[in-house]
């Protein structure tokens, strides 16, 4: 697997396109962060890691059974074979603000909004909405 974050984000979007409401995946640092910054802005419902036969995984709950997704849709922007770096001031906007962008800054991963605030540019991971 050359892009695991990439194999996180078709998971997700896998899942909520058969209804599924829990996702587990092989645990990484930065998979987690990821997803606990979808957690803190509304998308996911959980974030958990487990162990199960010493392999880590990471289970992540997208929503309750009888619920809709809160993710309309979700895509990987910089990917192995073509980074795409910003700088604080062209950091994109999703969506008219409604959407997310999750960009990997000097400062650690953070959202769009928090890299434009902290006057920090990074790498594009994925957008939100």
């Amino acid at each position: 697997m050359t892009d695991p974050i990439a194999d996180m984000l078709s998971r997700i979007k896998n899942a909520i396109a058969v209804n599924k409401a829990v996702v587990s995946l092989p645990h990484s640092k930065t998979k987690e962060k990821v997803a606990q910054i979808l957690l803190r802005n509304g998308f996911l419902k959980d974030v958990k890691s487990s162990k199960k036969n010493s392999l880590n995984a990471l289970v992540i709950t997208i929503n309750d059974e009888d619920a809709s997704a809160n993710i309309t849709e979700i895509s990987r922007l910089s990917r192995p074979g073509r980074r795409q770096y910003v700088t604080a001031k062209d950091i994109p906007r999703v969506r008219r603000g409604r959407g997310l962008v999750v960009i990997s800054t000097s400062a650690g991963i953070m959202t769009g909004e928090e890299a434009r605030v902290k006057k920090l540019g990074g790498e594009l991971i994925c957008e939100v909405y």
